[in-house]
């Protein structure tokens, strides 16, 4: 929480207490009392020039706190520095409203423990408005001032009232909360002194920012001697006194980052020593005991160590821990809740799901019901009829029994022609199968014949084609007869006369092979001849070519042989071949 949030909590008390008829509105003149008294305290130079152009529109009525805030941040609070004394602010406000708002005839605290509580309440109360403290933050403060009275903490007590108090959802206001204090309802067996000394330690711790206090040995710094004094541990500084009412302060030891504390040995008869150095002085404290100094050592380290990180006081880090833990509860709380109303939301969706359906089941068993009852009327109906219809078969089956006694007789005679006629019945369907089967019979026999007679009909028609082609053949072949025949006789005859020529031919190849070879003969003499008178020649002469006989032209060759016959000799006897050719063949010679 920052100097700005701190100073509002005061401020706005002060402010409420003038708001008379709690219409949110306070009077110019008020404001400008209050306002100068503020800047008194936290040592501001008053402007009232600033207030009477803030609220220069309303100089008819009063000014309302949203008007008032604004002014308040501008020319107040954004002005203040932490160079004044918080308490006398807390006391100027706490004066305001006081005795507006708060009886103390009726309390067993004084007004400095109404006073105490009351700066308790802006310590730990929500940074909401109006203020007002959460239960949780009553139990702690109970818990700690019953820790600080040395009582012992009563559960039962504080849950009873916490159920009581279960219906107000915001919490408690600064009187109310001074009033349950006060009132002592968990202070009760404990002395008035008691009870007061608890407030003021609480109150020291939370509000004054105190972490350790008690009595302790110090070394002057001129003198050099031990004095016993009160020492108080706050944040930054160490302050001490001469007695734990705080009236008469000696003096203070501030504590930065560049500080420490450390621990000295035993001597000058003194134990349990250690020294605070900071940056311009150093002190030697004895404690007790050895436990006190490691407590008070520590408590100092952890409080140079928070300088040196920039972090708060612990009860500010205690309180928003605290915070921080109601507000994931609540969030927890109301997921809860809504998970609940969800869960609610369909129990009840079940629940009417449930009762309609219970209310189907009732109607579905009014209709069994019903329908039962339907049933079992149906059921009577029907055995009555039942009933009457046997009585009906019964009289019927009286009357039947003598129609067949009566009948039995007809019966027997009607079995007797039924048998006769099924007699017949035989024989007329042995009759009937035998023409059936001769029908059968015939059909097929004419449908045989049908087939034949196609089937003659088919070969007749094939046969008279046979015969036209077998005439038509004869006819043809008749005509080729007379010719072959014909043909046949002038071959013969044309024959015979190639067998008369080739006889003929035969001789006179015979008579011109002997011719050849004889003129062959004659050849080789005239060759050997003429070689021999060739080479007589060659041999004289050299110069003489002898002639060749023959023409230069291509010779015949015969069957004689080459140059057998002349080109006029074979002309003739080609004329002569063909003239015996086309000659007619003379008759054969009758056998």
């Amino acid at each position: 929480m920052g100097l700005r949030d701190e100073l509002l909590k005061p401020i706005w008390h002060a402010f409420t207490a003038l708001d008379l008829d709690k219409s949110g509105k306070v009077s110019k003149s008020q404001l400008k009392v209050l306002s100068h008294n503020l800047c008194t305290v936290m040592r501001i130079p008053h402007n009232p020039v600033a207030l009477e152009e803030h609220f220069k529109d309303n100089d008819e009525g009063p000014v309302s706190t949203q008007g008032y805030m604004p002014y308040l941040s501008r020319f107040i609070l954004d002005k203040v520095h932490d160079n004044f004394d918080r308490f006398e602010l807390n006391k100027m406000c706490w004066t305001l409203c006081v005795r507006k708002n708060l009886n103390m005839n009726h309390l067993l605290i004084t007004d400095e423990d109404a006073f105490n509580i009351w700066c308790v309440f802006n310590f730990l109360s929500e940074d909401k408005y109006p203020l007002v403290i959460v239960i949780e933050e009553v139990e702690y403060f109970l818990r700690r001032l019953t820790e600080a009275m040395g009582g012992s903490w009563e559960e039962e007590r504080f849950q009873s009232y916490r159920t009581q108090q279960s219906s107000r959802q915001k919490g408690l206001s600064a009187w109310e909360f001074i009033e349950l204090v006060g009132l002592g309802h968990f202070s009760r067996g404990m002395h008035r002194q008691t009870l007061s000394m608890g407030i003021r330690e609480v109150f020291r711790e939370h509000v004054l920012d105190v972490l350790k206090q008690g009595y302790m040995m110090k070394k002057g710094h001129k003198r050099k001697n031990w004095t016993e004094r009160w020492f108080v541990l706050q944040l930054s500084s160490v302050s001490y006194y001469v007695g734990e009412d705080l009236s008469e302060k000696k003096g203070d030891i501030l504590l930065d980052r560049s500080s420490c504390v450390e621990s000295l040995p035993d001597r000058d008869g003194k134990k349990c020593l250690f020294i605070i150095k900071c940056s311009d002085k150093s002190f030697e404290i004895s404690a007790s005991d050895t436990k006190k100094k490691q407590e008070w050592m520590q408590a100092v380290q952890s409080c140079i160590q928070a300088l040196r990180g920039g972090q708060p006081s612990p009860h500010y880090t205690a309180r928003q821990q605290r915070r921080e833990l109601r507000r994931r509860l609540k969030v927890e709380q109301d997921q809860m809740q809504e998970g609940m109303r969800q869960l609610q939301v369909a129990n009840e969706r079940k629940q009417r799901e449930v009762e309609a359906m219970r209310k189907k089941l009732q109607d579905a068993a009014a209709s069994a019901a019903l329908e039962e009852r339907r049933r079992m009327q149906t059921q009577q109906e029907l055995q009555e009829r039942h009933r009457t219809d046997l009585e009906r078969e019964k009289m019927v089956r009286q009357q039947m029994e003598q129609q067949v006694a009566q009948k039995s007789s007809e019966l027997e005679q009607y079995l007797l022609r039924v048998r006769e006629l099924e007699d017949m019945y035989h024989r007329l369907e042995e009759a009937l199968e035998d023409e059936r089967q001769a029908r059968q019979d015939e059909e097929n026999m004419r449908k045989l014949q049908a087939r034949l007679l196609e089937e003659e009909a088919c070969k007749r028609v094939e046969l008279e084609q046979l015969h036209m082609q077998q005439q038509q053949a004869m006819s043809q072949t008749e005509a080729e007869k007379q010719q072959l025949k014909k043909e046949r006789v002038e071959k013969e005859s044309a024959l015979r006369a190639a067998m008369m020529q080739l006889e003929q031919l035969e001789d006179e190849r015979k008579g011109a092979l002997q011719q050849y070879e004889q003129v062959t003969k004659k050849l080789e003499k005239a060759t050997d001849k003429t070689r021999s008178w060739k080479d007589k020649v060659a041999h004289h002469e050299g110069l003489i070519h002898l002639i060749q006989p023959g023409g230069k032209g291509p010779q015949k060759i015969t069957n004689w042989g080459p140059a057998a016959f002349s080109e006029a000799e074979l002309n003739l006897r080609e004329q002569e071949w063909q003239q015996q050719k086309n000659r007619p063949p003379r008759p054969p010679k009758p056998q």
